[in-house]
C-alpha cells in the first residue's frame, strides 16, 4: 500500500543538491558566528588592554596655602572639567610632600607641581615619575625688614653670608625652600647654625616678619604667587638683590639668573626702582608614569592654557617648556611640544578622539576582518531565510506525483495539503521576503485545483464505470 508523499515535518529522501545547500548553510552561519566572536573577543582584550577610557577625576597635589602651587592647580579646575574631568586639589607642604606623595601609590596622589632641584633622588632608571614640561620660573625670594639691614647702605644685603645671625624663615621641612636654602648656605661657606632658620609654613613666616618677629624670608614661588605680591607691597619689607645671580646659575644646574625689571610692581612710584637681580629654579608638572596617557594629554593641552600667558619674568607662550632635566619627559608631551592636539582632537570630542587613538591599531585590522564577513552574511541571512520557503518545494512535487499516480488516495493527498497549507502559515519572514511566502502560498493553491480535478475525474470515472 502507498505510504504517500513523507510529512513536511521530517521529509524523506530529500534531494542531494537540498542537503547539501543546507549543509552548506548551516557550515556558513557557524563559521560566520565563530569569526563575529573572535572579533568581539579580540575587541574586549583589546579594550581591557589598551584602556581608551580612563577614569575622569585626578588627584592632584598643589602646595601651601596661597602659595602660587595653590594657584597653578585651580588654574586646572575647569579646563579638565569642560572635557569631563573632575579634579581633586589636595593640599601639601611643598615640593618635597609632593615628591613623597606621587611615588607612594596609596596616596591616590597622580599628577603635582614640583620645584626644581628638591628631588634627591639618583637613580632615575628605576623611577616612576615623568616630566609634563616646566611651567614657569620660580625665583628664591628673600624678603628682609628695612630695620634689620640699616648697616648695609641704601640697596641693603645682597649676598646671603651677610645675613648671618638673622632670624629666617625658610618654610616648612616637606616644602622646596628649606632644602634650596641650606645648598645656597653650603655654597656660601655658611654653616646653618650661624642663622637661627624657622620652618613655619610659609603664611605664618609672612606674618612673622611683617610684625617684625623675623629678620628675613626665603621662599621659592612664581611671581603671581598672593604671598609675593603681598610683600612686594607690604611697607617696611625689602626684596634682597642677588648680584651674585650669573654664579649661582653656573654652580647649580637647576639655577638661572633673571632680573625684576624696574618699575614692574609699581610703575607710577618706579617700584623696584632698579633692576632686581634674581635666581630662579623652574616648576614642573610631573606625573606618575602609570597615569592614563589620555589624562596626561588632556593634562599637557591644559597647562598650555593655564601657563600660556605673559607674566613679570617670562614673555607669552614661554611656558610651558618641553623640557625637564630631572625627570624624563612623557611622550604625549614631547608629540604635543612637536605637533600640538592630535588630529583628531581638532575636529571630534576629546574622549571620542582619545579612545580612536588609542584603539585605531585594534579597530583598523578588526574591520578589514569584518569587511569580508559583511559582504558573506547578508547573502548567507537572504539564503537562510528563503531555504524556510523553498524546502516545501520539495513536499509539494512529491505530492503533486503523488496526484498523478492510478492508486493515489485523494483524501489522504488533501489533508496532506491543508497540513502543508498550515505549516506554511506559520512561517516568520521579514517582509522583504513576503514575496516569495506569497508565490510558494499560490503555488499551493495550483496543487490544490489539480487535486480537485483528478479527484473529480477519478469520481466521474468511477460514476461511468
Amino acid at each position: 500500500m502507498d505510504s504517500g508523499p513523507p510529512s513536511p515535518r521530517a521529509p524523506l529522501a530529500r534531494p542531494l543538491a537540498l542537503r547539501w545547500r543546507d549543509a552548506l548553510l548551516q557550515l556558513s552561519a557557524w563559521a560566520s558566528l565563530a569569526l563575529a566572536v573572535a572579533a568581539v573577543a579580540a575587541a574586549w582584550v583589546a579594550y581591557r588592554w589598551l584602556e581608551p577610557t580612563p577614569e575622569r577625576r585626578i588627584v592632584m597635589a598643589s602646595g601651601p596655602a596661597q602659595g602660587a602651587y595653590e594657584e597653578f592647580a585651580r588654574r586646572y579646575v575647569p579646563l579638565l572639567r569642560a572635557h569631563g574631568v573632575e579634579v581633586e586639589i589636595r593640599p601639601t607642604g611643598g615640593s618635597a610632600d609632593n615628591l613623597r606623595l606621587l611615588r607612594d601609590p596609596a596616596s591616590g596622589v597622580q599628577v603635582a607641581f614640583v620645584q626644581g632641584g628638591v628631588d634627591e633622588i639618583v637613580d632615575r632608571d628605576s623611577d616612576t615619575l615623568q616630566s609634563l614640561g616646566t611651567i614657569a620660573h620660580e625665583p628664591l625670594w628673600v624678603f628682609y625688614r628695612e630695620a634689620s639691614a640699616r648697616g648695609f647702605g641704601p640697596r641693603g644685603p645682597n649676598r646671603v653670608a651677610q645675613m648671618a645671625g638673622w632670624r629666617v624663615e625658610v618654610g616648612p621641612q616637606g616644602g622646596g625652600t628649606a632644602p634650596l636654602w641650606r645648598q645656597i648656605l653650603a655654597a656660601n661657606g655658611v654653616d646653618p647654625r650661624a642663622m637661627r632658620l624657622e620652618h613655619r609654613p610659609t603664611v605664618f613666616g609672612v606674618v612673622e616678619l611683617v610684625e617684625g618677629r623675623a629678620d628675613a624670608l626665603a621662599m621659592v614661588s612664581a611671581a603671581d604667587a598672593p604671598l609675593v605680591q603681598y610683600l612686594l607691597r607690604a611697607p617696611g619689607v625689602r626684596l634682597m638683590d642677588f648680584e651674585q645671580a650669573q654664579a649661582y646659575a653656573r654652580r647649580f644646574p637647576f639655577l638661572h639668573a633673571l632680573a625684576l625689571p624696574r618699575g614692574v610692581v609699581d610703575l607710577a612710584h618706579d617700584q623696584p626702582p632698579h633692576d632686581l637681580h634674581l635666581v630662579a629654579t623652574s616648576a614642573s608638572l610631573v606625573a606618575r608614569q602609570d597615569l592614563h596617557p589620555a589624562l596626561v594629554q588632556l593634562l599637557v593641552q591644559a597647562a598650555r592654557q593655564a601657563h600660556g600667558g605673559a607674566g613679570w619674568l617670562h614673555a607669552p607662550n614661554e611656558f610651558p617648556q618641553a623640557a625637564s632635566a630631572e625627570w624624563p619627559l612623557a611622550p604625549e608631551a614631547e608629540r604635543f611640544a612637536r605637533s600640538g592636539p592630535p588630529w583628531l582632537q581638532r575636529y571630534f570630542p576629546f574622549w571620542f578622539a582619545s579612545f580612536v587613538d588609542r584603539m585605531w591599531i585594534v579597530l583598523l585590522p578588526l574591520a578589514a576582518a569584518l569587511i569580508p564577513l559583511s559582504r558573506v552574511l547578508p547573502p548567507l541571512l537572504a539564503m537562510r531565510f528563503r531555504s524556510r520557503v523553498y524546502r516545501w518545494y520539495a513536499n509539494l512535487r512529491e505530492l503533486e506525483q503523488a496526484i498523478e499516480r492510478p492508486d493515489a488516495e485523494f483524501g489522504r493527498l488533501h489533508a496532506e495539503l491543508d497540513r502543508i497549507d498550515a505549516q506554511i502559515a506559520r512561517i516568520g519572514l521579514p517582509l522583504a521576503y513576503t514575496g516569495e511566502l506569497y508565490d510558494l502560498r499560490s503555488h499551493v493553491q495550483l496543487v490544490r485545483k489539480r487535486l480537485l480535478v483528478r479527484a473529480s475525474a477519478q469520481a466521474a470515472e468511477t460514476a461511468a464505470g
